[in-house]
């Protein structure tokens, strides 16, 4: 059975202006749609009350452009509007828990990440004992999306494990 590629991941956050102007500066992501608005009385398909339920009225969405294909979603609920997550890494919910880009200059990315509002939330670790060049850390974007980050591609850091 062939590996069906990976399409692109959405996440919701609270300004999309402002997470595309994060997203573009911090990770080099290329916006190629919106932001566009979507409302439920302005969708005859219905799909998106399909979707959301019937207590969704409008929201912004925005379409972002990766460095190896996968492409980043952006919503930013207005109505019923964005809440932040209760917890930094829900990891026990159901669904997705992070998203993780590659980039060697792990440290210059967090001291960026936090300068625009995120967090750091774990240490730099070293992925595998004793190569130290293999490194990870998770932080979070400011509306609460967990990105991990590592330093090499993703069958270098995971192949070995088997």
């Amino acid at each position: 059975m062939r590996a069906t590629p990976m399409n692109h991941i959405g996440i919701a956050v609270g300004d999309i202006d402002a997470a595309i102007k994060f997203y573009q500066d911090l990770f080099g992501f290329r916006l190629f749609t919106g932001p566009i608005l979507l409302d439920a009385e302005n969708n005859p398909s219905g799909q998106l009350a399909n979707l959301f339920g019937p207590e969704f009225r409008q929201l912004k969405i925005a379409h972002l452009s990766t460095g190896n294909g996968p492409g980043l979603e952006i919503f930013e609920p207005i109505d019923p509007p964005f809440q932040k997550p209760v917890e930094d890494v829900p990891y026990r919910r159901a669904g997705t828990t992070h998203f993780c880009v590659t980039d060697p200059e792990i440290e210059a990315l967090c001291e960026a990440i936090k300068a625009k509002g995120g967090k750091q939330l774990s240490e730099i670790w070293n992925d595998r004992e004793p190569h130290s060049q293999f490194k990870m850390v998770y932080c979070q974007d400011p509306w609460g999306t967990l990105v991990e980050i590592h330093t090499h591609d993703y069958l270098w850091v995971q192949g070995w494990r088997g």
